[in-house]
C-alpha cells in the first residue's frame, strides 16, 4: 500500500491519459451506470481514453456523445486527477463540467444515463475517490488530486486548489 506522499510525482508516469464530464443543470449532475470496461457497475460521468492527436477537452466532448448521444455546452475544465495503482492503468485524467448539451440523453452499449440532485449523488456505488473531489468541483472549485489505489480501494489521497 502507498500513500501519496511516498510517490515521486514530478517522475510519475501515467498508462492512459483520460477524461470526465459532468453535465450539470438545475443542481443535478448526469453521471451513467458504466456497462462494460473499468468500473462496469459502477456509477460515473461520461468520459474515456484520448485517442492519438485529441486534447482532453477534444476527447470528453467525444465521449459524452459516444456514451449518452448528446453534445455538451458551456464545458469548462475543473479537475486535474492523477491515479496511481499497482493492479490497475495509471492515469492521468482531467474533468469537465458542462452546464448544457443539445440533444436527449440515451441507454448505449456503453452507458445508462441518469440524473441526480447534488445532495442525492450515490457515492457508495462510485469510484472511493469520487466523494472527495467531485462535491467542491460542482461548487464551482477547480482541483487537482493525487489519489492511490489498492484494487478499488482508495488508500491516501490530496487535493489542492488550483487558483489561476
Amino acid at each position: 500500500m502507498t500513500n501519496v506522499s511516498e510517490i515521486d510525482w514530478d517522475h510519475w508516469q501515467p498508462e492512459q491519459t483520460a477524461t470526465l464530464l459532468f453535465v450539470v443543470q438545475n443542481n443535478h449532475v448526469l453521471l451513467i451506470v458504466k456497462k462494460r470496461g473499468l468500473g462496469a457497475g459502477n456509477i460515473n460521468g461520461p468520459g474515456g481514453k484520448l485517442d492519438p492527436g485529441e486534447t482532453p477537452l477534444e476527447c470528453a466532448i467525444r465521449e459524452t456523445q459516444e456514451e449518452l448521444l448528446i453534445t455538451p455546452k458551456g464545458v469548462s475544465f475543473v479537475a486535474e486527477l492523477l491515479f496511481h495503482a499497482y493492479d490497475f492503468p495509471r492515469i492521468h485524467a482531467f474533468a469537465y463540467i458542462a452546464t448544457g448539451f443539445t440533444g436527449v440523453p440515451q441507454e448505449t452499449d456503453e452507458a445508462i444515463p441518469v440524473w441526480y440532485p447534488f445532495e442525492r449523488i450515490p457515492f457508495e456505488r462510485m469510484w472511493q475517490d469520487d466523494r472527495y473531489w467531485l462535491p467542491r468541483v460542482l461548487k464551482g472549485e477547480r482541483l487537482k488530486g493525487k489519489f492511490t489505489f489498492k484494487g478499488e480501494t482508495l488508500v491516501d489521497h490530496t487535493i489542492d486548489t488550483i487558483t489561476t
